[in-house]
């Protein structure tokens, strides 16, 4: 993953300081693209370890069309639960009592979890994303975005509208309260010479935390999609709107780009698997991956 560690170090080299909607500030750049060739090896990072597991069940929640943290937090998945959490502080007039990323708030923040995972009721109330990734990309307005990209591949492979849009401007109000409008907000799939390739336009990119979940992400819906249409995998290309890495994030980002890069994993499909959607968590299997151990940072709410 020698691209993202060269987008790593532009930013630290060429970057502007911004603040940011969260208050941490950042520094970022504007305009940036990077390409994998998954042929080469499934392109989760080596220089520090990615919780593969939470990538996965992430994705088949996008797919099954859900927006609820509950089905994430039962399979042990947390990397959505900071928003709704304040959102519920929020509602609740308890902002003030718990400060953000204070003990008292982390300790709120478990409690919040527990609660979820265990009271369908409260779950149904603050668990609640709004209509974020799953819904737009199985419900556009009455569109099914994925059913229909991936019939139109099969049908008419050269087609240059393979394509699916989370941005869907008349809901993002309802998407901001309690989680995030769309960061990575359009992806176009693309057939050559029998390969599969896929581009993401990002228009908001958390460079350290986010980007190694996002590639792997999309570098595993490539390869799913490419199975069901009996394609082989062909190039991920990462286009980037607002790049950034969070100014809490670049002692973090200096320690990783010291480590040496490792052999890439790889990624093994269940062949049965002929519907995009009837995959599971276990039809998933990643072989071979040794990475550097993980380098702990703060999430920017």
């Amino acid at each position: 993953m020698r691209a993202y560690h060269q987008l790593l170090q532009h930013i630290l080299e060429n970057g502007t300081d911004k603040g940011d909607r969260t208050g941490t500030g950042t520094r970022s750049v504007f305009g940036y693209q990077m390409r994998c060739n998954l042929s080469e090896g499934f392109p989760l990072l080596t220089t520090k370890k990615v919780h593969f597991k939470s990538i996965v069940y992430e994705l088949l929640w996008f797919l099954q069309g859900d927006t609820n943290i509950k089905y994430l937090v039962r399979n042990g998945v947390n990397i959505w639960n900071e928003w709704p959490f304040q959102h519920y502080l929020n509602e609740n007039g308890l902002a003030d009592k718990y400060p953000r990323y204070s003990t008292e708030w982390k300790d709120a923040l478990k409690e919040f979890v527990q609660q979820v995972k265990e009271d369908d009721t409260f779950a149904a109330s603050w668990g609640e994303l709004g209509p974020v990734y799953g819904k737009q990309w199985r419900d556009f307005g009455g569109v099914d975005q994925i059913t229909e990209v991936v019939a139109a591949i099969k049908r008419n492979p050269d087609s240059r509208r393979h394509l699916v849009s989370a941005w869907n401007p008349p809901d993002i109000p309802g998407m901001v309260k309690a989680g995030l409008p769309p960061c990575h907000s359009l992806f176009q799939f693309y057939v050559a010479d029998g390969r599969l390739s896929c581009q993401l336009y990002q228009r908001s990119a958390d460079v350290f935390l986010g980007v190694p979940f996002n590639i792997a992400s999309y570098a595993l819906l490539t390869h799913m999609v490419a199975q069901v249409c009996d394609l082989e995998v062909g190039d991920f290309v990462h286009t980037f709107g607002d790049a950034h890495l969070y100014n809490n994030h670049l002692e973090q980002t200096k320690l990783q780009l010291n480590r040496a890069i490792r052999p890439l994993p790889e990624l093994k499909l269940n062949p049965e698997i002929k519907n995009i959607f009837a995959f599971s968590y276990d039809d998933i299997q990643l072989k071979n991956y040794d990475p550097h151990p993980g380098i702990k940072a703060p999430i920017a709410v």
